[in-house]
């Protein structure tokens, strides 16, 4: 089990093969680690799809308003939408896309972050600078490299719970 030192900024995402725990980065991107934490309380990514899912690149899930596989899942229609919150402004820093680190999925605005998040399988210079970075799995990768690819996948995983680590 990975040494938990912040439970407040810890992140157990519950996917088929086990937890993937994430260290998350309130000094690096703020905004972004407090929009992760208050969807995650009130239970908006349980169950969400990971919907785009690319091999050698990166995993894509967060989709919370037409990713919940429980409750009003459209395939066709995840990865466009996010949370009834404001979008999060950019927050970049000099931390690397390496492997296993947590970006903010967005549109062509930099500044049009809300719920969506991906996880790099590999490390991804090309997008340093350009999206915000804001966590880095600890423990799990395994977990995450299991993650069924597809963009769609024919019959996508989902992030069965997300919980902040000093809830549970």
């Amino acid at each position: 089990m990975a040494e938990i030192t912040d439970p407040e900024n810890t992140i157990l995402m519950e996917l088929k093969g086990g937890t993937v725990t994430i260290q998350l980065l309130p000094d690096v991107a703020p905004q972004h680690v407090a929009r992760m934490k208050e969807l995650a309380r009130a239970g908006h990514y349980d169950n969400v799809a990971f919907h785009r899912v690319i091999d050698g690149f990166m995993a894509q899930t967060g989709d919370v308003q037409h990713g919940d596989m429980e409750d009003g899942f459209n395939l066709r229609m995840a990865g466009t939408g996010g949370s009834d919150l404001p979008n999060v402004p950019a927050e970049f820093s000099k931390v690397p896309h390496a492997r296993g680190s947590l970006g903010a999925a967005r549109s062509s605005n930099p500044d049009s972050a809300n719920s969506q998040f991906f996880i790099n399988f590999k490390d991804n210079d090309f997008l340093n600078g350009q999206y915000t970075v804001y966590g880095q799995v600890i423990e799990g990768m395994e977990h995450v490299d299991a993650i069924t690819r597809g963009e769609p996948p024919a019959e996508p995983d989902r992030m069965i719970s997300v919980k902040v680590a000093a809830d549970v």
